[in-house]
This record gives structure tokens, sequence and C-alpha cells, in this order.
């Protein structure tokens, strides 16, 4: 298995086109884009705000606590042409109480989405982490400006 990063939400932004949504540690945060209702959606759970009726992430989420399952980790594997691309790890216990994990392909956004519901971590494979750019200037700089970001810390 390939060394991971472990990192955290630490702000969303609305833009024109979507939501930056930028993930990071001590080290450096990354920045990836994604349509604005999950961008809605992940800053809705880490505001613990609940919506008047479930959304597709929180339908999702409560399916996946009535069977027993759980998300264990969303690890970022890697980034062509500027998409990324993620497996979520789910854990759950089959009929004679063996614990399975299932691995799935699936778009970072949602996974995080997930993830962040449930208080799971979140990863990018080393060699992913190393490429992309370091955007904490950029995020600090768009806090000393006032900008209003959302999420996060």
């Amino acid at each position: 298995m390939s060394e991971l990063v472990q990192v955290d939400p630490v702000a969303l932004l609305p833009t024109q086109a979507g939501c930056a949504v930028f993930l990071g540690n001590s080290e450096k945060s990354i920045v990836f884009y994604i349509e604005p209702a999950i961008g809605a959606s992940i800053n809705d759970a880490l505001s613990d705000r609940q919506p008047p009726r479930p959304l597709t992430h929180d339908l999702f989420n409560d399916a996946l606590r009535a069977f027993g399952a759980v998300v264990q980790r969303v690890v970022i594997v890697k980034v062509e042409s500027d998409v990324f691309f993620a497996r979520l790890f789910i854990e759950a216990q089959n009929e004679i109480s063996e614990k399975l994990i299932v691995e799935l392909d699936a778009r970072p956004s949602d996974s995080i989405a997930l993830a962040v519901r449930q208080q799971a971590p979140i990863y990018v494979v080393r060699e992913v982490w190393n490429g992309l750019k370091d955007m904490t200037s950029v995020l600090e700089e768009l806090r000393d400006k006032g900008m209003e970001l959302e999420g996060g810390e």
C-alpha cells in the first residue's frame, strides 16, 4: 500500500462555476473544484446543519448506517488532467459477523461528503500529494481579504 497523507477539509469557497474545496494539514493545502450542490452538502455536514428533507448524501449515509456499515476512510488516489479520483472504503459485517471492507471507485466530492458526515479520515496518496501545488498562501490571502470561506477550520 502506498504511503498516505491525512488531510482535513479546511475551507470551501463558492465560485462562479461551482465550489473550491481546500484540503490540508500542517504541511500544505490543496484545492480541487466540485459542483455547487455537493459543496453545499459538504458545508452543511461540516456545519452540523440538517436540511428539512434528506439530500442524496444524507440518504446514502442513513442507508449505510441502517445496514450497520460505516465509511472507514476516503483515499484520493490519483489526478489525471485536473480530475481527482478517490476510493471510498466501507466497513460492514457479513451474516456471520465477519468484518468486510468494500472498496469503491468514487468521486472525491461524494466521498468527502460522506466522510464528514461520519467523521471518517480523508487521505491522499503521498505521490499524488507531492505532485499537487501548495495552495496555503492563496487560502491565507483569501482570508486576509475577508473572503467568506465556508466549512473547515
